[in-house]
């Protein structure tokens, strides 16, 4: 009796293959999808905010998405209101003239010299045509109400002060730690980096009391000085891009008669553009955005005080006005995403090497 044995399938490279990639489209399309409904959740906010700001008051409560309003039509030095009605050849745009309670008269916008359309029906039922309509005057309004130039002024003071401050004593203590050899350095630098932990609400308290006891507050000064005492993950970063200079280097100046400064400053910080970019834009984003530190030292002189606090008084003055609160809120973002667009190169590049430790 003879059995039939199955043949066995016998699979091509080309058949591997071609089931590899299906499987790093697939893998990639879904890492996509998931990426882009992330992102899209988390720019909701952003969007209903830009929609909002482009509003008029009436729009916010009439016009629960877009920033639309009912379409008119002018007829006889009049306007009125245009809606969707239903006729038995189809629907059409008509202009309500006369209001009935069972009849209406319309005219049609595109031929209004044929005169008045009468329609049986209640026209409450009708729906409105709706068009968009940008309310750009929102911006120059709370550009006078708010008084930006003076809240900006103060804000791009103080990011740009601090930025100089931050970056130089966060680049000097990195030097020291990625290429000094001295006793004790392990324990600093874990106890530098310890402080990362540290919640600020423990030092807050004693720092203002210290503030405070000198006469520091109503300034700037207690939030500008001691952003030139170096930041631990500031300095975390550019030592970690120091250890990917080729030590080379620095003993060619060395044997050329530089000293540690001299090297320092034009052998490490030439070779170190992208992390002192990248530290600097983190640093610059986070005084641009910084709200408590001002709110507890400057909330007795408003007249210095930055935009988060500017923003903080004004939203709570037209708390009626949200579309104005959403143009106010939208205007001082322009300046940390323009900087960030021409940066991000180089931004990026810092932050990928920087976790690399050669």
């Amino acid at each position: 009796m003879n059995l039939l044995v199955p043949r066995r399938q016998v699979t091509t490279y080309d058949e591997v293959t071609a089931r590899i990639k299906r499987k790093r489209l697939l893998m990639t399309w879904g890492v996509t999808t998931l990426a882009v409904a992330i992102l899209s959740v988390w720019l909701m906010p952003l969007a209903y905010a830009g929609v909002t700001s482009l509003k008029t008051r009436s729009q916010v409560a009439d016009a629960p998405i877009l920033p639309t309003e009912i379409a008119t039509f002018e007829f006889e030095d009049r306007k009125y209101e245009v809606f969707e009605v239903p006729f038995d050849d189809g629907d059409r745009e008509l202009a309500l003239v006369t209001r009935g309670r069972e009849t209406s008269e319309f005219v049609d916008p595109s031929d209004p010299e044929a005169g008045l359309i009468t329609w049986e029906g209640r026209w409450r039922t009708l729906e409105p045509v709706r068009s968009l309509s940008l309310a750009w005057g929102n911006y120059p309004e709370a550009w006078e109400l708010i008084n930006f130039p003076r809240l900006l002024f103060w804000t791009t003071f103080y990011a740009t002060v601090t930025l100089f401050g931050a970056v130089i004593s966060s680049a000097f203590v990195a030097y020291g730690f990625s290429r000094f050899r001295f006793r004790g350095r392990g324990v600093l630098f874990m106890v530098l980096m310890a402080t990362i932990i540290l919640p600020p609400a423990v030092t807050q308290v004693p720092s203002y009391a210290f503030f405070s006891w000198i006469g520091w507050t109503g300034t700037w000064l207690p939030l500008i000085v001691p952003q030139f005492f170096a930041n631990a993950y500031n300095v975390f970063l550019l030592r970690q891009y120091f250890f990917t200079i080729p030590t080379e280097m620095e003993q060619a100046a060395a044997g050329d008669g530089a000293g540690a400064l001299r090297t320092f400053f034009y052998v490490i910080l030439p070779q170190s553009v992208p992390a002192l970019t990248a530290v600097s834009l983190f640093h610059f984003f986070f005084a641009w955005n910084d709200f408590f530190g001002p709110l507890i030292y400057l909330v007795s002189n408003r007249d210095i005080q930055p935009i988060s606090i500017g923003l903080t008084f004004f939203s709570g003055v037209y708390d009626s006005e949200p579309q104005l609160i959403m143009a106010a809120s939208f205007i001082p973002l322009a300046i940390p995403l323009v900087i960030f667009f021409f940066a991000q190169r180089v931004f990026i590049q810092g932050i990928v090497i920087t976790g690399v430790d050669k």
